[in-house]
């Protein structure tokens, strides 16, 4: 066995850990093990460390377009590495629930000088600010599109409907109510708007897949750029039903109005 000066000079010798992002790893084509000398400087002294970790990236919405590499290393080993001192830029403190964070909050900024301290909610809002304008521009682009296909429904249904003039003046003359012939159209408008919405919530989730695997491979994160909610195809379904009925219902009103003799061109 070794004394115990020797063993301490050889633990205080061994090269230290540190971890790197998977970006890093990849562009350097590092591996857990390897030997990496860091410095803060080109021509500053550097120290030897061992790559200890392979941390992947989180889904953070402000990390998204910054092209940099980011690598943990132990605090004594920093602030001696970048002859920083006994100061940080800013630090985070865990807090039991709301309440404990707002006490946590007025205190330090009541006793300190010098620096503030925020929620960790609030920095995320504000430096996620790009992604709610962007935010706000699709749900614009929305509404406009549910306007404008809510226009070009009812304009499509209304020629459906009209070309079929004849059968609808036939049932009349067989005797069947215009009240009959008017629920069998939205029924039937109804059936359409169905399968098409779930023809078009599949397509969503194909996009929307599409559009994460190609982001992702471009900006090398996991966070999720398009996202099919349970909310959002409940609400695509229920508003696809309703403009289906409403223009089918527009549309076979105005044609069983008219006498089914006119219908015939007669």
């Amino acid at each position: 066995m070794l004394p115990a000066g020797a063993s301490a000079a050889a633990g205080a010798a061994a090269p230290r850990t540190i971890a790197i992002d998977e970006r890093l790893a990849a562009d350097a084509h590092l591996r857990v093990g390897d030997r990496l000398v860091v410095r803060a400087g080109v021509d500053g002294p550097g120290d030897t460390v061992i790559v200890g970790a392979i941390v992947r990236r989180s889904a953070d919405p402000s990390e998204v377009a910054r092209d940099e590499y980011r690598v943990l290393m132990h605090l004594d080993e920093l602030q001696t590495l970048t002859g920083y001192g006994d100061r940080v830029d800013r630090f985070a403190v865990a807090t039991r629930d709301s309440a404990a964070t707002d006490r946590a909050a007025g205190l330090i900024n009541d006793d300190a000088f010098g620096f503030q301290a925020h929620r960790s909610r609030d920095i995320a809002v504000e430096t996620s600010q790009t992604f709610l304008v962007v935010s706000r521009f699709h749900r614009a682009i929305g509404v406009i599109t549910v306007v404008a296909s809510a226009v070009f429904l009812l304009c499509i249904m209304l020629l459906k409907v009209d070309e079929r003039r004849r059968d609808v003046a036939a049932l009349r003359l067989m005797g069947i109510s215009s009240a009959t012939v008017l629920k069998s159209i939205v029924l039937e408008a109804t059936l359409v708007a169905g399968v098409g919405s779930l023809l078009g919530v599949a397509l969503g989730a194909v996009i929307s897949a599409v559009v994460n695997v190609h982001y992702r491979g471009v900006y090398r994160t996991p966070l999720a750029f398009s996202i099919v909610t349970p909310g959002v195809v409940a609400f695509a379904v229920a508003l696809s039903l309703v403009l289906g009925m409403a223009a089918g219902f527009l549309a076979a009103r105005r044609l069983t109005r008219v006498n089914p003799l006119v219908l015939f061109g007669r």
